[in-house]
């Protein structure tokens, strides 16, 4: 268990519903999760389980509709409880995120100039001066060839990986303690991609930001995370260190997640997919979420839901019926 003083975000018992036409949408489920200062975690799952919806709640940008319960402790500070001003304090500040598309988290109407001042004039009480030369220290260091030019252009008249280093510089301006990171290389080559990682990497360390990297490939995962959640259906399903995780996968979801990954030397056909559909959060199983997709589904899989139960030092998954560790197959063998 981390120390008190080394926690600096804690989900208790963390929710988020929805109201729509149709009832209510449970898309978080009473998470329970701790972020160590420094730390590198990755939130991994398919599409719709809840990884983006965890963290904009915790930066008060839900949906009109939504709503949290529960408490996010950063460092012991409920942000859930937070009057609006109170939040636009740390909001930017103490905790940033980086969204998935650049194009739509900047102002198109505004220059990048402007729109890297101003959080620092804000947060940090910096001259305009100051802020300046703050700012395009930072484009330096996310790599912006020519920065004292592109400091003055539009964010149309940039490449998407020039605007998502523009993203990345304006989050880790004030020195966040917390970044949160939303699949911020899905619109990016491959080749961008890796420089962005290596970025994240780079700074995070330099300045102990604890990183939140939120995505769906696990390749990106295996290159930059200290610590990896599963997520489904709104609910955290495994939880391990990385290393751990990849050759240890106890949750048939995970394992399931793992074998999808294609491989260089394997045929088209031979892709592992999936089978089924995620389940309606308006009307969700009985018992575990998974179970309808499941292979290693029985009967009590169907009758409640698993709690999270630690299975291995810092390894925890919500199985019945979890996968054996390799060294216990090996010992059977």
């Amino acid at each position: 268990m981390p120390q008190e003083k080394d926690i600096l975000l804690e989900l208790k018992d963390y929710s988020i519903t929805f109201k729509t036409p149709d009832g209510e949408v449970k898309a978080v489920s009473n998470m329970n999760l701790t972020v160590r200062r420094g730390e590198r975690i990755a939130i991994v799952g398919e599409s719709g389980s809840g990884k983006s919806q965890t963290f904009l709640g915790i930066m008060g940008l839900l949906a009109k509709n939504g709503r949290t319960t529960g408490q996010a402790l950063l460092e012991g500070k409920d942000v859930l409880a937070l009057k609006p001003r109170e939040l636009d304090q740390i909001r930017g500040k103490d905790m940033a995120m980086v969204f998935q598309d650049p194009m739509t988290a900047l102002n198109p109407s505004l220059k990048i100039s402007r729109q890297l001042t101003e959080q620092l004039e804000v947060h940090r009480g910096l001259t305009a001066r100051a802020a300046s030369d703050a700012a395009l220290d930072m484009l330096k260091r996310v790599g912006i060839p020519d920065p004292a030019r592109r400091f003055h252009l539009y964010p149309h008249e940039l490449s998407g990986g020039m605007r998502q280093r523009i993203v990345i510089a304006m989050a880790l301006l004030t020195k966040p303690k917390l970044l949160i990171a939303d699949e911020p290389t899905t619109a990016l080559d491959v080749t961008i991609q890796a420089q962005i990682l290596d970025l994240f990497n780079d700074l995070t360390a330099e300045m102990n930001t604890a990183l939140i990297m939120i995505t769906h490939d696990l390749g990106v995962v295996a290159g930059l995370a200290d610590r990896v959640a599963v997520m489904y259906a709104g609910r955290i399903v495994e939880e391990a260190p990385v290393d751990e995780l990849f050759d240890n996968p106890a949750h048939p979801y995970t394992a399931a997640l793992h074998a999808s990954i294609p491989r260089p030397d394997q045929d088209v056909d031979d892709l592992v997919v999936i089978p089924g559909r995620p389940p309606n959060l308006q009307h969700l199983p009985k018992g575990c979420n998974f179970s309808p997709r499941c292979s290693q589904v029985q009967d009590d899989c169907i009758d409640r839901p698993p709690p999270l139960e630690i299975l291995a030092p810092r390894h925890c998954a919500a199985c019945y019926h979890p996968f054996p560790r390799r060294e216990e197959l090996l010992n059977h063998g």
